[in-house]
C-alpha cells in the first residue's frame, strides 16, 4: 500500500489500508440532513479553495476531495478542521487508483474537476485524467442527473476533453464562455482571469436509464483487451 494513499476525516486521519473498498462514506461522514444527503466531489482540488467554500455554503451537503500533492491535501484539512467543518473527506494519492478501486460507482451528485494537469508531452499523455479509457471512471463516480464542471487554462487539452465527453452516451455538455456565476473557483482561475488567460469551462448532466454507460472508445478498447 503506498504512503500516499491517506484518508482524512474531521476527526482522525486512516491509512488506506484500515479501510474496506469500496469505502463506506455513509458511515465515515454521517449524512448532515437527511439520510439522503447528497454527496459533491472535486478531484484535484488544489489548496482547497472551492471545496472549502463549498463545505461552508452547504452544510446540508457533503464533500469528498481528491489531492495527489500531500502538502495541499494537509493544508485543506487544516483548515476545514479548524474551522470545524464537518461534512468533508479527504483523499491523499492518485485519483485514477482511488476512482476505479475505492470509490463506489454512482454516488455523487456532482463532480468537480478544474485546471487538471494536462500532461502535454506526448510520452506522459497516459496519465491524464480524461481519455477514452478513463473518462467513465470520472464520469462513473455520478447518480444518474448528476452534474459534471470541469476548466482547463490549456485549450488544446480542453478542446479534447470536450470532444471527449460531446460522445459520452446520456450526458448533455455546454461552454460556459462567460465563467462561472459566483465568479472564479479556483485559486489558479483568479489568476488566469486576472492575467486575461483565455479559459474553457464546461458543465454538463448525465442522464441514463438503468445504468452508466461507457464510452465508445473506451468500450471498445476494454472489448479488446478482453478478447486479447
Amino acid at each position: 500500500m503506498a504512503v500516499a494513499s491517506l484518508l482524512s476525516l474531521p476527526d482522525r486521519d486512516l491509512r488506506l489500508a484500515e479501510t474496506a473498498a469500496p469505502l463506506p462514506l455513509d458511515r465515515l461522514v454521517p449524512p448532515a440532513a437527511s439520510p439522503a444527503s447528497p454527496w459533491e466531489v472535486e478531484i484535484g482540488f488544489g489548496k482547497g479553495r472551492y471545496l472549502l467554500r463549498r463545505c461552508e455554503e452547504s452544510p446540508e451537503r457533503r464533500f469528498l476531495g481528491i489531492e495527489i500533492a500531500g502538502e495541499y491535501q494537509q493544508l485543506f484539512v487544516e483548515r476545514a478542521r479548524r474551522r470545524r467543518l464537518t461534512n468533508w473527506a479527504a483523499l491523499r494519492g492518485d485519483a485514477l487508483y482511488f476512482l476505479a478501486a475505492v470509490l463506489p460507482a454512482g454516488f455523487a451528485d456532482a463532480v468537480h474537476v478544474y485546471f487538471p494537469d494536462p500532461w502535454p508531452k506526448s510520452r506522459q499523455q497516459k496519465r491524464r485524467l480524461f481519455d477514452p479509457e478513463s473518462v467513465d471512471l470520472v464520469l462513473g463516480l455520478l447518480r444518474d442527473g448528476g452534474s459534471f464542471s470541469f476548466a482547463t487554462d490549456f485549450l488544446d487539452y480542453g478542446e479534447l476533453v470536450a470532444g471527449l465527453l460531446a460522445g459520452y452516451p446520456g450526458l448533455e455538455i455546454a461552454r460556459l464562455p462567460g465563467g462561472w456565476p459566483e465568479g472564479p473557483r479556483t485559486n489558479y482561475e483568479a489568476k488566469y482571469e486576472e492575467e486575461g488567460r483565455p479559459i474553457l469551462r464546461l458543465q454538463g448532466t448525465l442522464r441514463y436509464a438503468d445504468r452508466a454507460p461507457l464510452h465508445p472508445l473506451g468500450a471498445r478498447g476494454v472489448l479488446s483487451a478482453v478478447l486479447s
